[in-house]
């Protein structure tokens, strides 16, 4: 009977210091923290209200108000419009030689005929090898139209989100992804016609043989495959112009589907 009231006696002393020890804890830490942990946790209800934080994954563009279709047709949009314009203004005659951004000048490898020329009185010459080249080439772009068209209509869903999303020339990189093998074998053939047909091969025999007399050099190139590559670069450039504008110039989004794809850009 003693041992059992030693043993009662030892439990209580022991309960009553875990209390007094846990009253230690609650104090401390109410003063350290300022949360009561007398106050029971609240399991329902509204939660505790805290400062928001900005995510740094959500997407400058709010595609919430855009439908997939409307995106799709958004970005085509825009790209028949480059297409359309810049092969029309290139397509006429100085569209290449009077537009400094897409003129072709001399190979390079030839620059050095130029100069050789122009310091022994033969500039006009010179000009008139460039001149021809540009010609070439404002008579051959017109066989991009078809090829842009089928790549263009071609566009997924995926495409078109990914290019919205991307840099200011997405989709004019997206097209000449799609496009620049056929336009080269398409453009090739076109644009040795159009150097015969202009006079340019004549021209450019002459000023490279009346070069080599002069300077006792063998100098040669492929005017086709350089007119071919610059004319294809011209187009992309006009392009690249129009699509650029239309993300960053409301003005310029002349319809309702591109004013409603590429507002969503406004925000950025």
């Amino acid at each position: 009977m003693r041992k059992a009231i030693l043993l009662a006696g030892g439990l209580l002393i022991s309960v009553s210091t875990q209390a007094q020890i846990l009253d230690v804890i609650k104090s401390t830490v109410k003063d350290k923290t300022g949360i009561d942990l007398n106050t029971p946790i609240k399991t329902g209800g509204s939660p505790t209200t805290t400062t928001p934080t900005k995510s740094t994954t959500t997407s400058p563009v709010n595609l919430g108000s855009l439908t997939s279709t409307q995106i799709s047709s958004g970005l085509k949009e825009a790209l028949s419009l480059g297409v359309t314009e810049g092969v029309k203004k290139l397509g006429v005659t100085d569209g290449f030689l009077k537009n400094e951004a897409v003129k072709i000048l001399m190979p390079e490898k030839l620059r050095k005929i130029d100069a050789t020329l122009r310091s022994i009185g033969m500039g006009s010459l010179a000009d008139q090898g460039v001149k021809l080249l540009n010609r070439a080439a404002e008579d051959a772009v017109v066989e991009a139209a078809p090829i842009f068209t089928k790549a263009i209509t071609s566009m997924t869903i995926t495409d078109a989100k990914n290019i919205l999303l991307g840099s200011n020339n997405a989709a004019t990189s997206y097209l000449q992804a799609k496009t620049q093998s056929q336009l080269f074998t398409a453009f090739q053939p076109k644009v040795k016609a159009s150097l015969g047909k202009v006079g340019a091969d004549k021209v450019w025999s002459n000023l490279i043989s009346k070069y080599n007399t002069f300077t006792g050099q063998a100098v040669t190139t492929d005017l086709n495959e350089y007119v071919t590559t610059e004319t294809i670069n011209g187009v992309f450039k006009m392009v690249a112009q129009k699509e650029t504008g239309i993300r960053n110039t409301p003005a310029m989004r002349t319809t309702s589907i591109l004013q409603k794809v590429f507002g969503a850009q406004d925000a950025k």
